[in-house]
């Protein structure tokens, strides 16, 4: 156990996997109503201020997979675009989003890689992210209630900060 771990007092054998729809309703649902979460178990910063090999350090807890609550941040502060540059490179969303929930989504997920360099020439890395957002909530109030989960993780161990 990291230091980290035994001050969040988790049990021995403690694993935290929870799946898109946990992760939406009881973790980013009760943190952007300012409700407390059980065990905080996920750290809060703009890792966008970051390159995604610096982020392990920063996690609360974590091997191979780590979260955080992240703000969002508008590319321009009039428009819709989020900005996806970090430290040395970018984030570069992949695939459609995934609506979380069901019958009605309640979240949003969204695949995004990491480049190395600057837009459009930056060169691929193994980092990917999994951004959830909440689904359905009206942008004047989301600017103040920004927050996402965001979780990273990477096939290439070479990646990985010892």
């Amino acid at each position: 156990m990291t230091a980290t771990e035994l001050q969040l007092r988790l049990p021995a054998g403690f694993r935290f996997h929870p799946t898109d729809e946990e992760l939406v309703m009881y973790y980013l649902c009760r943190k952007c109503a300012s409700q407390s979460i059980a065990v905080p178990i996920i750290a809060e910063l703009d890792l966008y201020k970051y390159d995604p090999w610096d982020l392990p350090d920063l996690a609360l807890y974590g091997e191979k997979e780590w979260y955080f609550f992240s703000p969002r941040d508008r590319k321009y502060p009039n428009g819709s675009r989020p900005n996806r540059a970090a430290g040395s490179g970018y984030w570069k969303a992949t695939g459609a989003d995934k609506p979380i929930g069901q019958p009605k989504p309640v979240g949003i997920k969204k695949a995004l890689v990491f480049y190395s360099g600057k837009a459009p020439k930056g060169e691929k890395t193994n980092w990917i992210m999994h951004e959830y957002r909440l689904a359905d909530v009206d942008r004047s109030v989301r600017k103040k209630n920004s927050l996402r989960v965001q979780y990273k993780y990477t096939s290439s161990p070479q990646w990985l900060k010892y």
